[in-house]
């Protein structure tokens, strides 16, 4: 397994048979050099995105349609998608399972916001969401844009991940102290991955605090394109 940070809360995931793209942001991003775009989703197999907003979803219908690969995400904003951009989607909603290749994707709960920008003001397109990504037994958390939620616990009964991916930049989502609570609280992880962090000045640049508050993990401060084997 292969895990690519593509900054603030975009991955790449070498997985099974897939190579999966989750929030991809790449134009824009200013922890990003655009010049790595194509090492970053080449081969890329389908895209998931978490919710709505412009710093997860601008990026993924060019390259749903560049690589003719389908977007999986809420129903709501999977429909709006194909509906405006032309795309090829897999929409499905919180606690379902959709099988791509080898790999086997569910969709959990988030408390967040999701919408698009309108003519009007913000348009909501279904609700926010995580992913619990499993392959060969193993199981990653993806935890999208949330705060903590006692639903957490649930999550850990049903799926046992061992690898988190975690927001924790603060102002939007948790920060590093309350990611780090939610770990220690509801997961028993091996490995966590911070991010939602470091893009702009008021967000967290430095998991230390989540690094001391466990003790035991393996938490690692992802550099962008740099792959993690776990």
């Amino acid at each position: 397994m292969k895990i690519t940070w593509l900054g603030h809360s975009g991955f790449r995931i070498e997985i099974g048979d897939q190579v999966l793209l989750i929030d991809p942001w790449v134009t824009g991003n200013p922890v990003f050099d655009e010049a790595q775009r194509g090492a970053a989703i080449e081969g890329a197999t389908a895209i998931l995105l978490s919710h709505a907003h412009f710093d997860h979803v601008n990026d993924a219908p060019a390259i749903a349609r560049e690589l003719g690969i389908p977007i999986i995400g809420k129903f709501e904003l999977a429909t709006w998608l194909e509906a405006q951009e032309r795309v090829q989607v897999t929409g499905f909603n919180n606690g379902g399972t959709v099988a791509q290749g080898s790999v086997n994707i569910t969709m959990v709960h988030a408390t967040h916001s999701s919408s698009a920008k309108g003519e009007h003001g913000p348009v909501y397109l279904g609700t926010e969401a995580g992913f619990m990504i499993e392959h060969g037994g193993r199981t990653i958390y993806f935890s999208g844009d949330t705060d903590v939620m006692a639903d957490m616990g649930i999550f850990h009964e049903l799926h046992r991940p061992e690898i988190g991916i975690i927001c924790a930049g603060g102002h939007f989502t948790m920060d590093m102290r309350r990611a780090a609570f939610a770990a220690k609280r509801f997961f028993d992880f091996k490995t966590v991955i911070p991010c939602h962090y470091k893009t702009f000045p008021f967000l967290e640049q430095s998991a230390e605090t989540m690094k001391a508050e466990l003790p035991g993990v393996n938490v690692v401060e992802p550099e962008v394109m740099a792959p993690i084997e776990l």
